[in-house]
């Protein structure tokens, strides 16, 4: 303690002018903050790991500052979709371009639902009602129109090709989480032809002889190839 009575005081003034300091508000909580750490959570550990716990931990609350605003973690996966499809370009429908808009579309999708481990699984099985979600199917459905294709068979053929890029996305996920892993059930090209070279050719004649064929592809050469094989046979004929 200050031997001097003016310092004395001077501490004492200092200690109570610390006391009084307001302590820093917390900020609020948001859907938008709340959606930020859902992707924080996934982006660093995967899918998987997502909770409403997870994500209070993350923002340094409890659940039911959560539940203020979001109703359970399938209202999560909505939030975390249309954060994603928020960011996706769509096109002025052409109808001489509109197979290459489709999978441009898609494409992007795709590169998002990549860099968030796992998250196409919260596009599964639910039925989407964030307004950038459907901002996207409608824009899709409106190139695949704009392409003269009748109505009915474009309406599944936005699900069949939505269902397509979720389902890629989410293998090509499982596959890169093998791989950091070191799961040794990935193999590379050379391994598997090298694997399938040796099945009895009795048995698999036509794996052995095109093995080559049968593990190609580089990157999202198979991606491109299945959106473009859907393109190419829609027709108005299709659904009859």
């Amino acid at each position: 303690m200050p031997a001097d009575p003016r310092e004395r005081r001077a501490a004492r003034h200092a200690s109570t002018s610390a006391e009084a300091a307001p302590k820093p508000r917390k900020e609020p909580i948001t859907v938008d903050r709340i959606t930020d750490a859902a992707l924080q959570v996934v982006a660093t550990e995967g899918y998987d790991a997502l909770t409403v716990r997870r994500v209070t931990a993350v923002l340094g609350t409890g659940p039911s500052s959560l539940y203020a605003h979001i109703v359970n973690k399938e209202d999560l996966d909505d939030l975390l979709i249309g954060r994603l499809c928020a960011q996706i370009e769509l096109p002025e429908p052409d109808p001489a371009t509109w197979r290459q808009q489709v999978l441009a579309v898609y494409g992007q999708i795709r590169d998002l639902y990549l860099k968030y481990p796992g998250v196409s699984r919260a596009a599964l099985a639910t039925v989407p009602t964030h307004l950038e979600t459907l901002r996207v199917s409608e824009g899709i459905l409106a190139i695949l129109l704009a392409g003269g294709i009748e109505p009915q068979t474009a309406a599944w053929a936005l699900d069949s090709l939505t269902l397509y890029v979720t389902a890629y996305a989410w293998e090509v996920s499982l596959v890169r989480q093998r791989q950091q892993h070191g799961g040794e059930w990935v193999f590379s090209q050379e391994q598997l032809i090298e694997r399938f070279a040796a099945l009895p050719e009795e048995k698999f004649p036509r794996t052995r002889q095109y093995a080559a064929e049968l593990t190609s592809g580089a990157g999202h050469d198979r991606f491109d190839f299945m959106v473009n094989l859907i393109t190419r046979n829609l027709t108005s004929e299709t659904s009859e």
